[in-house]
C-alpha cells in the first residue's frame, strides 16, 4: 500500500479545488478510515477500492 504523497507524485491521486484528495481512474473523493491503535490513516476510493495510508 502506498502513502497519499506517493500517488500524488505518481498521478494515481490528484487534489480538487477544494484541496480534497480524489482517485485519478475514478474521480472520485476518497474515503477515510482511521484506527486509533495505528500511526496512519487509510484512504480508499469507494468505486475501484483502491486503498493509500496517510500519515498523521
Amino acid at each position: 500500500m502506498k502513502t497519499t504523497r506517493k500517488g500524488l507524485r505518481d498521478g494515481e491521486l490528484e487534489k480538487d479545488t477544494y484541496e480534497r484528495l480524489t482517485c485519478s481512474e475514478c474521480g472520485k473523493s476518497l474515503k477515510k478510515k482511521n484506527d486509533p491503535a495505528e500511526v496512519f490513516s487509510v484512504r480508499t476510493c469507494p468505486d475501484c477500492e483502491r486503498e493509500w495510508k496517510e500519515l498523521r
